[in-house]
């Protein structure tokens, strides 16, 4: 639509000067030649037949030099009227379609025939069909059918209304019954995890488009990265998990979980890329885990990621700060106060979190020189049951960070 009103008022702008240059030239022509031959459109011709022209010599046209003066200025008044006209429609035209939106809203919210043009049509067909089988009916009969098929009409939109909201919370219902079952699944065993991701595959089509199904979809992701065996499977887990994070803080930038998990994401994927983007995904973990903490500060799962992150950070090596900065101009920037802040953060909002917490902790005040604190952390992982994977590997810390506590 945009470019078709472009081209009208380029080709109404151009016929315009056109018509000015066409009135000037005969008008100057006139003024220096008033003996000179004349040709102008013959105003005669009429029932479509082609214009004629008419030739008027000199000294015998004293007459009609005047009117033929007059024909040109109005011509020139109109031309000139045109172009105000032109200039009237270039200015509307940024403006004519908030108008036309804001009278098809109009007409829609006062019932208006646009608000009704496919039920009436439905109706009307069907009115038809009628009559084709009766036969011919009076005008009387015909008016008071019209008069039904208005009341079918609005009866049918509340009926279409009412269906519409039934199948909306019909779906609700059903996404939230499929969310609560891949919730379950995830803090099952490893086949409870890839039956998650499996059937939240299954629904992508029909849930994709909705933040909470995508970062689940994420998270079953990364579940079957951490279970997969080789390193092509973890890997390929790794990258689908990180397009669909990707899609997610797309579609909405408010939900802490979609940011969440797409740190996550981007920091698994760090295990199989170069340095060069080995660092990049950590500024986008670092970015992304910023935002969910911003949008859902007392989530303690996000300060233990952030905690984990600048212990990371402050390990690293004086090679990869120098890869950092040649690539990104400032490396990341973390010590272990950061980490060891963002640790007890986790423990401020929920005590006994988890045992991995408390042997960052542990490693946290061994790091500054706090022997005693240290211990006090490995104590309380101890006392803590191992019941996953992840508490698994805790233990293998604390097994090899005890022995250096004792010096």
């Amino acid at each position: 639509m945009a470019q078709t009103e472009n081209k009208m008022l380029v080709l109404g702008a151009l016929a315009g000067v056109a018509g000015v240059s066409l009135a000037v030239v005969c008008y100057q022509g006139f003024k220096s030649r008033q003996t000179g031959s004349w040709m102008m459109l013959d105003p005669r011709s009429t029932k479509g037949q082609a214009a004629g022209t008419m030739f008027v010599d000199g000294p015998g046209v004293a007459g009609s030099q005047a009117d033929v003066l007059e024909r040109l200025e109005a011509l020139i008044h109109c031309v000139s009227d045109l172009k105000d006209e032109i200039k009237a429609l270039k200015n509307a035209l940024p403006t004519l379609q908030a108008q036309v939106t804001e009278k098809l809203r109009g007409d829609s919210a006062a019932g208006g025939p646009l608000h009704r043009t496919i039920p009436t049509r439905r109706k009307r067909a069907a009115g038809t069909a009628t009559g084709v089988r009766t036969g011919s009916r009076s005008s009387e009969e015909a008016e008071s059918e019209g008069g039904y098929i208005t009341a079918l009409t609005d009866s049918e939109e509340e009926d279409l209304s009412d269906a519409e909201q039934t199948d909306e919370e019909e779906h609700v219902d059903k996404l939230s019954a499929l969310l609560q079952q891949v919730d379950s699944l995830h803090r099952g065993s490893e086949s409870d995890k890839r039956e998650s991701l499996r059937i939240l595959l299954e629904h992508t089509e029909e849930f994709g488009q909705t933040s909470t199904f995508l970062w689940r979809l994420i998270r079953a992701y990364s579940d079957i990265h951490d279970i997969s065996s080789t390193m092509e499977e973890k890997k390929t887990h790794a990258e689908s998990g990180k397009k669909i994070g990707e899609d997610a803080v797309k579609l909405n930038p408010t939900c802490a979980e979609s940011h969440q998990w797409y740190a996550i994401i981007c920091g698994i994927m760090a295990d199989y890329d170069t340095m060069q983007n080995k660092i990049k995904n950590g500024y986008i973990f670092k970015d992304h885990l910023d935002k969910a903490i911003e949008l859902k500060p007392h989530d303690p799962f996000s300060y233990y990621l952030l905690g984990r992150w600048c212990y990371a950070v402050a390990q690293l090596s004086w090679i990869e700060r120098k890869v950092a900065a040649t690539l990104f101009g400032e490396p990341p920037s973390a010590t272990i106060e950061d980490a060891l802040k963002n640790f007890l953060k986790v423990e401020e909002i929920q005590p006994g979190y988890s045992k991995t917490n408390y042997v960052f902790l542990a490693k946290c005040y061994k790091d500054l020189g706090q022997q005693g604190n240290a211990r006090k952390m490995c104590e309380a992982a101890s006392s803590m049951s191992t019941t996953s994977k992840e508490d698994e590997e805790a233990q293998k810390e604390l097994d090899l960070l005890w022995p250096l506590l004792d010096i």
